[in-house]
Protein backbone atom coordinates (compact mmCIF):
# COMPACT_ATOMS: atom_id res chain seq x y z
CA UNK A 1 0.00 0.00 0.00
CA UNK A 2 1.28 3.31 -0.66
CA UNK A 3 2.19 5.54 2.05
CA UNK A 4 2.33 9.54 1.05
CA UNK A 5 5.40 10.87 2.94
CA UNK A 6 6.50 14.59 3.31
CA UNK A 7 10.30 16.05 4.33
CA UNK A 8 10.76 16.64 8.07
CA UNK A 9 14.09 18.03 8.40
CA UNK A 10 14.58 21.45 8.63
CA UNK A 11 18.16 23.17 9.43
CA UNK A 12 18.61 24.74 12.44
CA UNK A 13 17.89 28.65 10.97
CA UNK A 14 15.11 27.35 9.97
CA UNK A 15 13.62 26.18 12.68
CA UNK A 16 14.70 29.49 14.55
CA UNK A 17 12.65 31.36 12.05
CA UNK A 18 9.77 29.34 12.29
CA UNK A 19 9.35 29.93 15.49
CA UNK A 20 9.76 33.70 15.88
CA UNK A 21 7.39 33.89 12.58
CA UNK A 22 4.66 32.02 15.07
CA UNK A 23 5.14 34.73 17.39
CA UNK A 24 3.91 37.67 14.89
CA UNK A 25 1.98 35.96 12.28
CA UNK A 26 -1.62 34.65 12.58
CA UNK A 27 -2.21 31.08 13.43
CA UNK A 28 -2.19 29.14 10.45
CA UNK A 29 -4.68 27.81 8.69
CA UNK A 30 -6.60 24.09 8.84
CA UNK A 31 -4.83 21.65 6.98
CA UNK A 32 -6.86 20.15 4.21
CA UNK A 33 -8.11 16.66 5.28
CA UNK A 34 -6.14 14.00 3.56
CA UNK A 35 -8.27 11.60 1.73
CA UNK A 36 -6.81 7.86 1.70
CA UNK A 37 -5.17 6.60 -1.26
CA UNK A 38 -6.48 2.98 -0.52
CA UNK A 39 -9.70 2.43 0.74
CA UNK A 40 -10.93 -1.21 2.05
CA UNK A 41 -14.04 -3.13 0.69
CA UNK A 42 -15.06 -5.92 2.50
CA UNK A 43 -13.23 -9.14 2.45
CA UNK A 44 -14.37 -11.85 -0.58
CA UNK A 45 -16.83 -8.82 -1.76
CA UNK A 46 -15.32 -9.39 -5.49
CA UNK A 47 -16.47 -5.95 -7.02
CA UNK A 48 -16.73 -4.58 -10.69
CA UNK A 49 -18.83 -1.35 -10.70
CA UNK A 50 -18.26 1.66 -9.02
CA UNK A 51 -19.76 4.80 -9.50
CA UNK A 52 -19.59 8.20 -7.35
CA UNK A 53 -22.84 9.80 -5.45
CA UNK A 54 -23.55 12.81 -3.38
CA UNK A 55 -20.64 14.74 -1.99
CA UNK A 56 -17.85 12.32 -1.17
CA UNK A 57 -19.93 8.98 -1.42
CA UNK A 58 -19.27 6.24 -3.91
CA UNK A 59 -21.04 2.98 -4.33
CA UNK A 60 -19.67 -0.63 -5.64
CA UNK A 61 -21.50 -3.53 -6.48
CA UNK A 62 -20.31 -6.99 -5.97
CA UNK A 63 -20.36 -10.02 -8.31
CA UNK A 64 -20.74 -12.69 -5.82
CA UNK A 65 -24.24 -11.98 -4.77
CA UNK A 66 -24.98 -8.24 -6.00
CA UNK A 67 -24.81 -6.55 -2.84
CA UNK A 68 -24.18 -3.12 -2.71
CA UNK A 69 -21.88 -1.08 -0.41
CA UNK A 70 -21.22 2.70 0.11
CA UNK A 71 -18.36 4.33 1.00
CA UNK A 72 -17.11 7.78 1.98
CA UNK A 73 -13.54 9.18 0.07
CA UNK A 74 -13.28 11.53 2.68
CA UNK A 75 -12.68 8.87 5.80
CA UNK A 76 -12.35 5.84 3.41
CA UNK A 77 -15.42 3.94 6.05
CA UNK A 78 -18.71 2.39 4.57
CA UNK A 79 -20.72 -0.52 4.48
CA UNK A 80 -23.19 -2.67 2.76
CA UNK A 81 -26.41 -0.88 2.61
CA UNK A 82 -27.93 -3.53 -0.03
CA UNK A 83 -27.20 -7.51 1.72
CA UNK A 84 -26.22 -9.85 -0.82
CA UNK A 85 -28.71 -12.37 -2.33
CA UNK A 86 -27.46 -16.42 -3.88
CA UNK A 87 -28.31 -15.23 -7.42
CA UNK A 88 -27.54 -11.94 -7.73
CA UNK A 89 -24.89 -10.48 -9.59
CA UNK A 90 -24.03 -6.29 -9.50
CA UNK A 91 -21.45 -5.42 -12.24
CA UNK A 92 -21.86 -1.71 -13.49
CA UNK A 93 -23.25 0.56 -11.37
CA UNK A 94 -24.69 4.42 -12.12
CA UNK A 95 -26.43 6.91 -10.01
CA UNK A 96 -28.84 9.21 -11.50
CA UNK A 97 -29.52 13.18 -10.88
CA UNK A 98 -32.40 11.67 -8.62
CA UNK A 99 -30.05 9.90 -6.45
CA UNK A 100 -31.26 6.96 -7.98
CA UNK A 101 -28.53 3.84 -8.08
CA UNK A 102 -28.53 1.53 -11.20
CA UNK A 103 -27.07 -1.50 -11.17
CA UNK A 104 -26.62 -4.38 -13.89
CA UNK A 105 -26.84 -7.74 -13.29
CA UNK A 106 -24.59 -9.42 -15.93
CA UNK A 107 -25.77 -13.22 -16.90
CA UNK A 108 -28.89 -13.08 -14.93
CA UNK A 109 -30.49 -10.35 -17.47
CA UNK A 110 -31.65 -8.44 -14.68
CA UNK A 111 -31.01 -4.73 -13.98
CA UNK A 112 -32.26 -3.18 -10.86
CA UNK A 113 -32.80 0.65 -9.23
CA UNK A 114 -32.22 1.38 -6.11
CA UNK A 115 -33.00 4.11 -3.46
CA UNK A 116 -29.08 5.49 -3.19
CA UNK A 117 -30.23 7.00 0.47
CA UNK A 118 -31.91 3.87 1.81
CA UNK A 119 -31.03 1.14 -0.26
CA UNK A 120 -34.93 0.31 -0.86
CA UNK A 121 -35.43 -1.60 -4.03
CA UNK A 122 -37.37 0.87 -6.89
CA UNK A 123 -37.78 -1.15 -9.70
CA UNK A 124 -36.53 -4.57 -10.75
CA UNK A 125 -36.33 -5.11 -14.90
CA UNK A 126 -35.62 -8.68 -17.12
CA UNK A 127 -33.53 -7.11 -19.81
CA UNK A 128 -32.98 -10.61 -21.20
CA UNK A 129 -33.66 -14.39 -20.41
CA UNK A 130 -30.83 -15.54 -18.52
CA UNK A 131 -27.77 -17.28 -20.52
CA UNK A 132 -26.82 -15.97 -23.78
CA UNK A 133 -27.11 -12.32 -22.30
CA UNK A 134 -24.53 -10.51 -19.76
CA UNK A 135 -26.08 -7.34 -18.88
CA UNK A 136 -22.57 -5.18 -18.40
CA UNK A 137 -22.34 -1.72 -17.32
CA UNK A 138 -25.16 1.12 -17.26
CA UNK A 139 -25.14 5.01 -18.05
CA UNK A 140 -28.00 7.09 -17.07
CA UNK A 141 -29.14 10.45 -19.52
CA UNK A 142 -32.01 12.54 -18.97
CA UNK A 143 -34.34 10.98 -20.79
CA UNK A 144 -33.13 6.53 -20.30
CA UNK A 145 -31.10 4.27 -18.83
CA UNK A 146 -28.93 2.42 -21.64
CA UNK A 147 -27.20 -1.14 -20.57
CA UNK A 148 -24.52 -2.42 -22.48
CA UNK A 149 -24.68 -6.16 -23.18
CA UNK A 150 -21.09 -8.11 -23.75
CA UNK A 151 -22.93 -11.22 -25.33
CA UNK A 152 -26.01 -10.00 -27.45
CA UNK A 153 -25.44 -7.20 -29.87
CA UNK A 154 -28.16 -4.79 -28.85
CA UNK A 155 -28.32 -2.02 -25.98
CA UNK A 156 -30.74 -2.68 -23.23
CA UNK A 157 -32.88 0.72 -22.58
CA UNK A 158 -34.92 1.85 -19.41
CA UNK A 159 -37.25 5.26 -20.30
CA UNK A 160 -37.57 8.05 -17.93
CA UNK A 161 -40.14 10.44 -17.90
CA UNK A 162 -40.01 13.42 -17.50
CA UNK A 163 -40.85 13.66 -13.94
CA UNK A 164 -38.57 11.25 -13.44
CA UNK A 165 -40.61 8.53 -13.51
CA UNK A 166 -38.90 5.02 -14.40
CA UNK A 167 -40.96 3.36 -17.61
CA UNK A 168 -40.68 0.30 -19.40
CA UNK A 169 -37.78 -1.72 -20.60
CA UNK A 170 -37.15 -2.02 -24.35
CA UNK A 171 -33.84 -3.15 -26.84
CA UNK A 172 -31.71 -1.28 -29.58
CA UNK A 173 -30.17 -3.74 -31.92
CA UNK A 174 -26.79 -1.78 -32.31
CA UNK A 175 -25.78 -1.93 -36.41
CA UNK A 176 -23.37 -0.03 -38.15
CA UNK A 177 -19.53 -0.25 -37.27
CA UNK A 178 -20.31 -2.30 -34.59
CA UNK A 179 -20.00 -5.87 -34.94
CA UNK A 180 -19.63 -8.44 -32.55
CA UNK A 181 -16.78 -11.32 -32.49
CA UNK A 182 -15.91 -14.03 -30.36
CA UNK A 183 -15.30 -13.12 -27.06
CA UNK A 184 -16.63 -10.31 -24.30
CA UNK A 185 -17.67 -7.52 -26.70
CA UNK A 186 -19.71 -3.70 -25.86
CA UNK A 187 -18.66 -3.22 -22.06
CA UNK A 188 -17.75 0.42 -21.01
CA UNK A 189 -20.57 2.57 -21.74
CA UNK A 190 -20.59 6.72 -21.43
CA UNK A 191 -22.56 9.42 -23.15
CA UNK A 192 -22.30 13.13 -24.01
CA UNK A 193 -23.42 16.06 -22.07
CA UNK A 194 -26.35 16.49 -24.31
CA UNK A 195 -26.93 12.61 -24.28
CA UNK A 196 -27.46 12.56 -28.25
CA UNK A 197 -24.15 9.87 -28.40
CA UNK A 198 -23.26 7.03 -26.21
CA UNK A 199 -19.69 6.11 -26.38
CA UNK A 200 -19.25 1.83 -25.95
CA UNK A 201 -15.67 0.35 -25.88
CA UNK A 202 -15.47 -3.60 -27.26
CA UNK A 203 -12.81 -5.25 -25.21
CA UNK A 204 -11.66 -7.93 -27.51
CA UNK A 205 -11.33 -5.42 -30.35
CA UNK A 206 -9.91 -2.56 -28.56
CA UNK A 207 -12.92 0.01 -30.64
CA UNK A 208 -14.40 2.63 -29.42
CA UNK A 209 -17.70 3.80 -30.83
CA UNK A 210 -20.15 6.32 -31.12
CA UNK A 211 -23.74 5.17 -31.08
CA UNK A 212 -26.65 6.82 -31.30
CA UNK A 213 -28.97 6.13 -28.68
CA UNK A 214 -32.22 6.14 -31.35
CA UNK A 215 -31.08 4.14 -33.67
CA UNK A 216 -28.58 1.88 -32.51
CA UNK A 217 -26.18 2.71 -35.53
CA UNK A 218 -22.50 2.71 -34.16
CA UNK A 219 -19.83 4.25 -35.81
CA UNK A 220 -16.21 3.59 -35.07
CA UNK A 221 -14.41 6.60 -33.29
CA UNK A 222 -10.81 7.01 -35.05
CA UNK A 223 -8.06 7.21 -32.53
CA UNK A 224 -4.85 7.49 -35.20
CA UNK A 225 -3.97 3.74 -35.02
CA UNK A 226 -4.11 3.25 -31.21
CA UNK A 227 -6.17 0.22 -29.92
CA UNK A 228 -8.06 -0.12 -26.50
CA UNK A 229 -8.24 -3.94 -26.16
CA UNK A 230 -9.22 -4.82 -22.16
CA UNK A 231 -11.04 -1.50 -22.54
CA UNK A 232 -13.67 -1.84 -19.47
CA UNK A 233 -15.34 0.93 -17.59
CA UNK A 234 -15.92 4.80 -19.46
CA UNK A 235 -15.83 8.15 -17.77
CA UNK A 236 -16.10 11.36 -19.55
CA UNK A 237 -14.82 14.59 -18.27
CA UNK A 238 -15.28 18.03 -20.63
CA UNK A 239 -13.74 16.51 -23.82
CA UNK A 240 -11.45 13.94 -21.87
CA UNK A 241 -12.46 9.90 -22.19
CA UNK A 242 -10.92 8.12 -19.35
CA UNK A 243 -11.01 4.34 -20.49
CA UNK A 244 -9.70 1.47 -17.72
CA UNK A 245 -8.11 -1.37 -19.35
CA UNK A 246 -8.34 -4.22 -16.78
CA UNK A 247 -5.81 -6.85 -17.81
CA UNK A 248 -3.44 -4.02 -18.02
CA UNK A 249 -3.33 -2.22 -15.02
CA UNK A 250 -3.91 1.05 -16.63
CA UNK A 251 -6.18 3.97 -17.22
CA UNK A 252 -5.83 5.28 -21.06
CA UNK A 253 -6.38 8.81 -21.29
CA UNK A 254 -8.28 10.32 -24.70
CA UNK A 255 -9.37 13.61 -25.84
CA UNK A 256 -11.99 13.50 -28.15
CA UNK A 257 -12.09 15.53 -31.41
CA UNK A 258 -14.56 17.99 -32.62
CA UNK A 259 -17.35 16.01 -33.54
CA UNK A 260 -16.72 13.45 -30.68
CA UNK A 261 -15.75 11.14 -33.73
CA UNK A 262 -12.12 10.93 -33.06
CA UNK A 263 -9.65 10.90 -30.16
CA UNK A 264 -6.20 10.67 -29.36
CA UNK A 265 -4.69 8.90 -26.64
CA UNK A 266 -2.57 11.47 -24.50
CA UNK A 267 -1.69 9.76 -21.83
CA UNK A 268 -1.78 6.63 -19.14
CA UNK A 269 -2.49 6.75 -15.62
CA UNK A 270 -1.09 3.65 -13.58
CA UNK A 271 -0.89 2.78 -9.71
CA UNK A 272 1.22 0.31 -8.25
CA UNK A 273 -1.56 -0.61 -6.36
CA UNK A 274 -3.75 -1.47 -9.19
CA UNK A 275 -5.26 -4.93 -9.45
CA UNK A 276 -7.27 -5.28 -12.43
CA UNK A 277 -9.19 -2.17 -12.08
CA UNK A 278 -12.35 -2.53 -14.05
CA UNK A 279 -14.53 0.89 -13.40
CA UNK A 280 -13.89 4.13 -12.18
CA UNK A 281 -15.26 7.37 -10.94
CA UNK A 282 -14.52 11.19 -10.24
CA UNK A 283 -14.88 12.45 -6.41
CA UNK A 284 -13.61 16.07 -6.46
CA UNK A 285 -10.37 16.24 -8.52
CA UNK A 286 -9.27 12.58 -8.26
CA UNK A 287 -10.34 8.96 -9.80
CA UNK A 288 -11.46 6.16 -7.82
CA UNK A 289 -10.32 2.81 -9.41
CA UNK A 290 -12.26 -0.07 -8.30
CA UNK A 291 -9.94 -3.83 -7.81
CA UNK A 292 -11.24 -6.51 -9.35
CA UNK A 293 -8.26 -8.68 -8.77
CA UNK A 294 -9.65 -10.93 -12.03
CA UNK A 295 -7.38 -14.13 -12.45
CA UNK A 296 -7.09 -14.49 -8.30
CA UNK A 297 -9.10 -16.95 -6.77
CA UNK A 298 -11.82 -14.91 -4.54
CA UNK A 299 -12.49 -16.67 -1.50
CA UNK A 300 -13.92 -15.03 2.02
CA UNK A 301 -10.86 -13.60 2.89
CA UNK A 302 -9.63 -12.23 -0.72
CA UNK A 303 -8.98 -8.60 -0.03
CA UNK A 304 -10.35 -5.98 -2.27
CA UNK A 305 -9.44 -2.42 -2.87
CA UNK A 306 -10.13 1.39 -3.82
CA UNK A 307 -7.35 3.20 -5.31
CA UNK A 308 -7.28 7.16 -5.90
CA UNK A 309 -5.28 8.35 -8.34
CA UNK A 310 -4.84 12.21 -9.30
CA UNK A 311 -6.58 13.21 -12.73
CA UNK A 312 -4.65 14.32 -15.18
Amino acid sequence: MRRRTTSTTVTAAAAAATVLGSLFLAPAATARPTFPDVIALPDGFRPEGITSGRGTTFYVGSLADGAIYRGDARTGEGSVIVPGTTGDVAVGTEVDRRNRLFVAGGGTGEARVYDARTGALLAEYQLAAPGATFVNDVVVTRTAAYFTDSVSQVLHVVEIGPGGELGEARTVPITGDLVYTAGFNANGIEASPDGRTLYVVQSNTGNLYAVDPVTGVAEQVDLGGASLTNGDGLLRQGRTLYVVRNQLNEIAVVRLGAGDRTGTVVDTLTDSDFQVPTTVARIGSALYAVNARFGTPPTPDTEYTVVRVERR
